[in-house]
């Protein structure tokens, strides 16, 4: 029997009724890599209301730079939000910089990394995940100097308020389900952006506070 392509696996499920039954809107029994139309995922998304139903409903309009901060592999996701239009990726990054290298570098690294962003594109919003939960007092530090190279590169950069959003919300927001899984959250943002390919962890979770940052907001 010949494979079926992703769009007819989606008329299968969407025929068959079954997607939009269990977490994360049935996304999660997709094949990795796949891109599916944003009318399924929001007639997936479950009771109305909710922030995927449409991506007209975004009342956010212009450009937000997602960060998840992390010493070693901060990830950066630019998405453009249109009303009547779905969001588009325009470009994202993993800050990656090996455990040899000084915290100092790293730091230096993920400032320069956030300044290109904001002088090559003409960002309206910057948003951060919020760190919640921390092993220990040393780790707290070090996330915490990751998250304000990034905050300190936005503000000089004429970006005074950053915003923030615990985990929870993010995946609230984007998948329906706090509870999410990391590989869940990565397919729906996939999903949302119509993107060709999986993105890389840290990157697919700047998405999400990207994305959530638009659902959310009110101006």
């Amino acid at each position: 029997m010949a494979s079926k392509n992703v769009r007819q696996l989606w008329a299968a499920k969407l025929a068959g009724g079954t997607l939009g039954k269990g977490k994360a809107g049935g996304l999660a029994g997709l094949p990795v890599g796949s891109v599916v139309p944003v009318s399924a995922v929001r007639r997936a998304a479950g009771p109305a209301g909710h922030p995927l139903e449409g991506t007209q409903r975004v009342a956010f309009s212009g450009q937000v730079l997602g960060i998840d901060p992390s010493l070693r592999g901060t990830g950066l996701a630019l998405i453009e939000f249109r009303s009547g239009r779905e969001p588009v990726l325009l470009r994202c990054q993993t800050v990656s910089v090996p455990a040899k290298r000084s915290m100092a570098f790293a730091l230096g690294e993920i400032s320069a990394a956030v300044t290109a962003f904001l002088k090559d594109f003409e960002v309206r919003h910057v948003a951060l995940e919020q760190t919640i939960y921390v092993q220990n007092f040393q780790t707290a530090q070090i996330l915490g100097a990751a998250r304000g190279a990034a905050i300190a590169a936005a503000a000089v950069h004429g970006h005074e308020e950053v915003w923030e959003y615990a985990p929870l919300r993010v995946k609230q927001a984007v998948v329906g389900a706090g509870r999410a899984s990391k590989e869940q959250m990565a397919r729906t943002v996939m999903a949302l952006l119509g993107h060709g390919r999986m993105l890389a962890s840290d990157e697919a979770d700047a998405a999400g506070v990207a994305l959530c940052h638009a659902f959310t907001w009110r101006g």
